[in-house]
């Protein structure tokens, strides 16, 4: 079986989660008899050769740097579209390819076009959508051409993948799906990938002393990952546990209105907003925190509470979306009321202080994030594209 992937980003390009989901998905996939081509945007000054990977190849349609302003992004889609709609034509002519597979609407039009040319079945997998994104608030443009596109998308797919239960009913409801052709499979994670640098104590002595709690939030700074609630939690908890500090590392549309926050709220001696960071620094920061927080408004499953326990960090998250099933009970993690800051602060001050309690849920936590795991998700994918491949009927569920 051979199938074609399309991704707007694939690494070393790398805008968020999905490039490296998309990444980790590709080569776990070969072990189970699937020999994947992925179609994925590169830059105008990067090499445009094929890339050939053990499994997999790689394949490049370069682009322009993306635009920041969204009403000129969406016009960079539509072109980017073309471009990989022609690509993947030239491809069709030499591979035949059994399953079309995108991943979010940016890719959608080529995929549809794509699917329909070679006969083949198309899946998608949705890991957002700009309905929950923007909390039901999609009358205006460009919203509404993305929801547009989603809506669109998601009723042309033979399959819809979701990352949580909690994203199957979402997509179900506001897009009038069939739940029974929306298959849930969670994201996985490779504690093997999550390397930090040599010096943890170093490091940590940068942000915190070795007396005060370091509290870590990661992620795009967006009103819908909720760091204006924890910001708003941070005075009561310093004032109740003592030293505490912070640091918030990531960048987005929000940050110069949360710094403008911490700033009146009077949190600048006791953190520190790092802006971007890579991998290697981002792994390091979950090994030197007492505590991660995710207090993500709209969330739909929480990679980065994944991969805070992966390293052996508490953590804290809100209760909503697919959190609920990356953290499901108080073995593994604690949950605080969403958009609650009250409710976070006294959760947070209750982890700070518990040191037995952090043990206790770092150790289950290492177990549980086991059930996570990328060749497992690769099986049930590729499980997923044999049943339509043969053109079996999508099973009923009671």
């Amino acid at each position: 079986m051979r199938a074609l992937i399309l991704s707007w980003e694939y690494p070393p390009l790398i805008e968020g989660g999905l490039a490296r989901h998309v990444r980790k998905l590709a080569e776990n996939l070969a072990d189970h008899g699937v020999a994947v081509h992925v179609l994925a945007r590169g830059l105008e000054e990067s090499p445009a050769e094929e890339e050939v990977l053990p499994g997999l190849v790689v394949h490049r349609v370069r682009e322009p740097r993306r635009p920041r302003d969204l009403a000129e992004f969406i016009a960079w889609v539509e072109h980017m579209n073309a471009d990989m709609l022609a690509a993947g034509v030239e491809l069709g002519d030499r591979f035949r390819f059994d399953i079309v597979h995108g991943h979010d609407w940016l890719v959608a039009v080529a995929c549809d076009h794509l699917a329909r040319r070679f006969r083949a079945p198309f899946v998608v997998t949705i890991h957002a959508t700009e309905y929950g994104r923007h909390q039901g608030h999609v009358d205006r443009h460009p919203q509404s051409y993305i929801h547009g596109v989603e809506r669109w998308m998601a009723n042309r797919a033979d399959r819809v993948i979701t990352c949580s239960s909690y994203m199957r009913e979402h997509v179900a409801d506001i897009f009038g799906l069939d739940e029974r052709r929306v298959t849930v499979l969670p994201n996985g994670i490779d504690p093997s990938e999550l390397v930090p640098v040599a010096d943890l104590e170093t490091l940590r002595g940068q942000f915190a002393r070795p007396d005060e709690k370091l509290v870590l939030l990661v992620g795009r700074l967006v009103y819908e990952k909720g760091f204006q609630i924890a910001l708003e939690a941070m005075p009561r908890v310093i004032e109740r546990v003592g030293g505490v500090r912070f640091v918030i590392a990531g960048s987005g549309t929000a940050e110069d209105d949360l710094r403008r926050q911490a700033r009146e709220l009077g949190l600048d001696r006791h953190g520190t907003f790092l802006g971007w960071i890579g991998d290697d620094l981002l792994h390091s920061l979950y090994r030197i925190a007492d505590l991660c927080v995710v207090p993500s408004i709209y969330e739909p499953f929480g990679l980065v509470a994944l991969e805070a326990m992966a390293s052996g960090c508490p953590c804290l998250v809100a209760d909503t979306g697919g959190l609920r099933e990356v953290v499901p009970s108080e073995q593994v993690g604690l949950r605080f009321r969403s958009r609650d800051p009250n409710s976070l602060a006294e959760m947070a001050e209750r982890l700070l202080t518990d040191a037995e309690l952090r043990e206790r849920l770092v150790a289950e936590a290492s177990e549980h994030v086991l059930t996570f795991d990328w060749a497992d998700v690769a099986r049930q994918v590729a499980a997923v594209y044999r049943e339509l491949a043969v053109g079996e009927a999508v099973p009923v569920e009671p």
